[in-house]
């Protein structure tokens, strides 16, 4: 079976890859607003969610597009409520011993996993940890499930932009997303910078191998959901104090 990289630091990095400049795809908000709320179409949302969570579903790149930038208009999408499950999944997973985790950690982690979906159902670290789960308890099917969201993810926020200007940058719909991203490159980043009404500047510790400074993010989705009463606290924490690469088969 595929490997499953449990650090984000070195996950995904060549799935992530396969988004060429050629493909590139900005956010029509009228065509995602038009095609997900659309009952006849094939990208309907709720159709999407429901192939999202069903086990051995198998979801095109399209689908994740539609799945991921749809979400926007529905309900649930409440980018500043506070998701304590994801808290206390990170809690659980750092004292894992991730050789020979217990079971009731494991059950525990898909518990609060479940939870944490419900505010944030594309959150890269809580699809990280569930696949990790599912995979040590001997469930295959629900792991490949995770991973491949999580290739989905990550590579439908990648195919939205360069993220290397201004003008072309990475679309997220979570402060969170922008770090994951980074950090599944192996990337270590600096404070945000704020560009225009619109876009950040995330800058890297180090420049990458080719020489990239930094990464742009659009977070505008993001600012247009969030409460007057609300100050806004960056999720800068992601790494695992003991998470190693680990080969299921």
């Amino acid at each position: 079976m595929k490997q499953l990289l449990l650090s984000l630091l070195l996950l995904l990095t060549p799935l992530c890859s396969m988004a060429q400049d050629d493909g590139k795809r900005v956010p029509d908000e009228d065509d995602i607003l038009h095609q997900t709320l659309s009952a006849s179409s094939p990208y309907y949302y709720t159709n999407l969610m429901l192939k999202y969570r069903n086990v051995g579903e198998v979801m095109s790149a399209e689908e994740y597009f539609y799945l991921y930038y749809g979400y926007l208009y529905q309900d649930a999408y409440r980018p500043f409520v506070e998701n304590r499950a994801l808290d206390e999944m990170l809690l659980i997973m750092s004292g894992i011993d991730i050789e020979r985790p217990m079971v009731s950690q494991l059950e525990a982690l898909i518990e609060r996993g479940v939870e944490a979906m419900e505010l944030d159902p594309f959150n890269p670290k809580v699809l990280n940890m569930l696949a990790f789960a599912y995979g040590a308890l001997g469930d295959t099917g629900r792991e490949e499930q995770y991973f491949n969201h999580l290739n989905g993810v990550l590579s439908t926020i990648e195919s939205s932009g360069t993220g290397l200007k201004e003008s072309s940058p990475w679309h997220i719909l979570m402060f969170s997303h922008a770090y994951d991203l980074l950090a599944s490159k192996g990337y270590q980043y600096g404070q945000s910078r704020i560009i225009s009404r619109n876009v950040e500047y995330v800058p890297l510790t180090k420049k990458s191998e080719d020489r990239v400074k930094g990464f742009y993010f659009d977070y505008s989705r993001v600012y247009r959901n969030k409460p007057d009463e609300v100050i806004i606290k960056r999720d800068r924490t992601w790494q695992f104090n003991n998470l190693k690469p680990q080969e299921y088969k």
